[in-house]
């Protein structure tokens, strides 16, 4: 039976693939949403106004609830814990520990006993550089070695999951590098595609890294890029069509694209020439840059997903001139 029959929650509502998720539940038809988030005094507040959902707590004022009176929260059929410090600079590790994983334990423990259905994002940062392989059927999740913070907050959180026997209950999701509408408030953490749009209309030319790595050519560092629409319809699947799986499931493409093809797919829809040059990258990320990601689907796939995955030159299109060029949210 699907999860998305009744009472909605999603933390993380007002960002950027939570938002988008409740854009894809109200295409569904679905209002009855609760969303969570910590509104601060970025612009993700507009991500929200064009969205439709029944009503909006702070994060704060839910975790409160969540520990003092959780039966005047009510009931839900199933929560998207999607809430989460996702800088990957972060230094407050004090921080990520309470943001992204005591309060993700608090709300797994209280979505379960209540029989919700849990669906959380983790993510492939908990892979680390990829020595260790990208495979969410591994036996060992404690072989992985997150390169940041952020990452390590992810992989606890799995872990506990882990222990805790939780995961033939709940699904986590390791999505890739997902990218599209309802990003701007991201400010470093926006994808490529949202930062050389507006580097291109300043300059007219993308700045990419240089590689200091010799098996890696200029540019040529690759990774798995999910437009946010594919994402989302990922993340739906298991409350809807696969409401009995469990576990930990990788949300990518399955294709490792250059990051001058992703620059060139993005000229190309603005009908530019490309103009592109190479900077340093700096000191601080060296040691901490994945160069390499592919998210292997085929766990998510035995599950049945069967939807194609949009191609990277039409995602960026789409993007570009549905979005970026207009200004538009998802749902205006």
């Amino acid at each position: 039976m699907s999860s998305l029959s009744g009472r909605i929650l999603v933390t993380g509502g007002a960002g950027f693939i939570g938002s988008a998720l409740v854009w894809a539940l109200n295409q569904r038809g679905h209002s009855d949403i609760v969303i969570s988030d910590l509104l601060g005094s970025d612009e993700k507040w507009r991500n929200l106004s064009p969205l439709r959902f029944a009503d909006y707590v702070e994060a704060g004022e839910f975790r409160r609830r969540l520990r003092e009176s959780p039966a005047s929260l009510g009931s839900f059929s199933c929560v998207f814990h999607l809430g989460a410090c996702s800088a990957t600079t972060e230094r407050n590790a004090s921080y990520l520990i309470d943001n992204n994983f005591e309060y993700s334990k608090e709300l797994a423990r209280w979505a379960v006993s209540n029989g919700a259905r849990f669906i959380y994002a983790s993510s492939a940062a908990t892979y680390g550089d990829g020595t260790r392989g990208m495979d969410d059927r591994m036996a060992d999740l404690g072989q992985l070695r997150p390169l940041n913070m952020y990452g390590y907050s992810k992989h606890l959180f799995d872990l506990w999951a882990e222990r805790e026997d939780l995961f033939p209950r709940i699904v986590g999701m390791k999505y890739f590098n997902v990218f599209g509408p309802n990003e701007d408030h991201k400010g470093e953490m926006r994808s490529l595609v949202h930062k050389a749009f507006q580097q291109i209309q300043a300059t007219g030319v993308v700045q990419l890294f240089r590689s200091h790595r010799p098996d890696f050519r200029d540019g040529e560092q690759r990774r798995d890029f999910l437009y946010v629409k594919d994402a989302v319809e990922m993340t739906l699947h298991f409350a809807d069509r696969a409401p009995g799986a469990g576990g930990l499931f990788n949300l990518g493409s399955g294709e490792a694209n250059t990051w001058l093809t992703l620059a060139r797919a993005l000229f190309a829809a603005l009908q530019r020439e490309p103009r592109i040059e190479f900077i340093d990258m700096p000191e601080v990320l060296r040691g901490k840059y994945q160069y390499f990601t592919q998210a292997d689907i085929s766990k998510l796939r035995a599950t049945g997903y069967d939807r194609p995955m949009t191609p990277l030159t039409d995602a960026v299109r789409d993007y570009v001139q549905g979005h970026l060029v207009t200004g538009r949210r998802l749902g205006e």
